[in-house]
């Protein structure tokens, strides 16, 4: 099919913001021209993208199945004229970096500024997601490099350009609350006391679930949050025992203690995704260089 790259380009904006005025608005046109543009571009695919009420519009299958393949090339036209615009300001280019609050807190902070400090006329832009979803902003073309908790089964081994740390996930609680912690404890102790751990969708949820699926055990969170800070807090006055990456735990933990788990847990890794099928940006290449190398 020849179709106009501006009709797809009117239809990513409706797409996403599932408004004709709005899609007009951000486009510098006319509503009538971007309601004209879709009907042209329906009729060379042959389908109806949208569907269209008084009230809302909505994607129709075949919408949602085009949107999932121009996004990604939306993103990569708009990231490359971020990049050849940051590149006659700077040498190096905007680096955008997908990591979850947890990894930018306490590791990514310190290369970050090691990163500013050698080039300090770089913009640099961290978009705060799940490791799960950082794998999703890569794909679609949205981040330069990711950081994530691994294993993470949305992350195959193409991505991994290498591994940054390991870390071994613990049981934190505080002994007042829960005066057998202070004594080493099995699994089966433990799924005894209420646990908190990360929504169900975490790289860490999934972990803990197969950990216990393989000791034959029930795992049912007393409380799943979005926040490994906000679980050690709640840890921290007696809600329940908090399973977190122990990088995380503060070193004055008062209040706070590590559980001697009788079982020994496989550690995890800390790694960094690029896509291998796009090109490395001069920035992302740069702050690759800084990180250790396991």
């Amino acid at each position: 099919m020849d179709i106009n790259y501006e009709l797809y380009k009117v239809f990513y904006y409706v797409a996403t913001s599932l408004s004709f005025s709005e899609a007009s608005k951000r486009l510098y046109i006319s509503q009538s021209a971007v309601s004209q543009s879709i009907k042209t571009l329906e009729r060379k695919i042959g389908q109806p993208l949208f569907i269209r009420s008084t009230k809302k519009v909505q994607l129709t299958p075949a919408g949602e199945l085009l949107l999932q393949h121009i996004e990604p090339a939306m993103n990569l036209i708009r990231r490359g004229e971020e990049q050849i615009q940051s590149v006659s300001e700077t040498k190096l280019g905007q680096l955008h970096i997908g990591a979850s609050d947890t990894i930018c807190r306490y590791f990514l902070v310190p290369y970050i500024q090691k990163f500013h400090q050698a080039h300090p006329d770089v913009p640099i832009k961290v978009t705060n997601a799940t490791s799960k979803s950082c794998v999703d902003l890569l794909e679609h073309g949205q981040v330069d490099i990711i950081f994530s908790n691994y294993p993470n089964d949305k992350l195959t081994s193409s991505y991994i350009t290498k591994t940054v740390s390991v870390f071994q996930d613990v049981f934190v609680g505080n002994p007042e609350s829960f005066p057998s912690i202070e004594t080493p404890m099995s699994l089966k102790n433990i799924a005894e006391l209420p646990i908190m751990l990360l929504e169900k969708n975490s790289t860490t949820s999934q972990y803990l679930h197969e950990i216990f699926l393989k000791h034959q055990l029930e795992l049912v969170p007393e409380f799943q949050l979005y926040s490994n800070d906000l679980l050690i807090d709640l840890a921290r006055i007696g809600l329940g025992l908090a399973f977190v990456p122990d990088y995380c735990i503060p070193r004055s933990g008062k209040k706070l203690h590590i559980v001697d788990l009788k079982e020994k847990l496989p550690r995890r890794q800390m790694v960094a995704g690029i896509h291998p099928d796009l090109p490395l940006t001069a920035s992302a290449e740069a702050f690759l260089e800084l990180l250790p190398n396991l």
